[in-house]
């Protein structure tokens, strides 16, 4: 509690304000575009934490974590969402998920043992190379038909599990772009990609909030690398806006929304890329 007496009233409401903001947006993201929301809680508390002064020894850790464990939710509202809309293939999810329970498992070990600046590298060098998809990639490109055999979809699924536990992220940004790369339509892609988020994120969180017992210098209120106080205010708004995105993926064009959503990414990519040389 004396940590929050450092701050006015009008600051910390400010904050919780930014918090439901990015809730709200998180939430339409995973939904509209499968990307998972924790692309944007990510950096958001990020730099949160960093205007609060929160040693950068577990600062990134506790965003990964909190980002994790409100994408439970919300990947569940989103993938319901879609199941209902018939946009969500089961056979592809079948042959993904075995991989990716492995590779969310390596994840949660691995970010036990490395260090936040590591942590920021990898969440830095995918948004940027997510950036340059979205903005860049066409249409029409295309890798193959269809996923490869079980083991090709094994190391897949091992990559996007992996990847997507140590960035503290839905599935869907790694497997949408990988799914669609398959000439598996986009809104199958989205809507598949959002029920991995699920899968992801709950081991996943389970493995940062075990990480992070006992370890010292973490903001009040933070079961292991789980921020409750991000999370209270996060979660609510995501589960209110990931079924409107799943809704609105059927009738609008997103073209213009994934060029500014690649802007976004590349900036925070190229801000966190400053932080680690700074």
């Amino acid at each position: 509690m004396d940590f929050f007496a450092d701050y006015s009233i009008g600051w910390l409401a400010g904050l919780a304000l930014s918090l439901m903001v990015t809730g709200i947006i998180a939430g339409l993201m995973a939904g509209l575009l499968g990307v998972g929301g924790g692309i944007v809680i990510v950096p958001v508390l990020y730099h949160l934490f960093t205007f609060l002064g929160i040693d950068e020894a577990v600062r990134m850790h506790v965003a990964v974590g909190t980002s994790l464990a409100t994408i439970i939710p919300t990947s569940i509202m989103s993938s319901r969402a879609h199941l209902k809309r018939g946009s969500l293939d089961a056979d592809v999810l079948r042959k993904l998920i075995p991989g990716v329970i492995v590779g969310v498992l390596i994840g949660a070990v691995v970010s036990g043992f490395v260090d936040g600046h590591v942590l920021t590298a990898v969440f830095a060098t995918i948004a940027l190379l997510v950036a340059l998809n979205m903005a860049f990639k066409k249409d029409s490109f295309s890798v193959r038909d269809g996923l490869p055999g079980p083991a090709g979809s094994g190391v897949l699924g091992m990559f996007i599990g992996g990847i997507s536990t140590l960035m503290g992220i839905g599935g869907g940004t790694l497997s949408v772009p990988v799914l669609s790369a398959m000439r598996i339509p986009m809104i199958t892609a989205v809507g598949t990609g959002a029920a991995l988020g699920f899968v992801i994120s709950v081991p996943g969180a389970i493995g940062f909030l075990i990480n992070g017992i006992g370890v010292e210098s973490r903001p009040p209120f933070t079961l292991g690398y789980i921020n409750l106080v991000g999370l209270a205010l996060i979660v609510p708004a995501t589960m209110l806006m990931a079924p409107v995105g799943a809704r609105l993926a059927h009738s609008i064009n997103a073209t213009a929304l994934k060029q500014l959503f690649a802007l976004f990414l590349f900036i925070t990519s190229l801000r966190m890329f400053y932080g680690l040389v700074i």
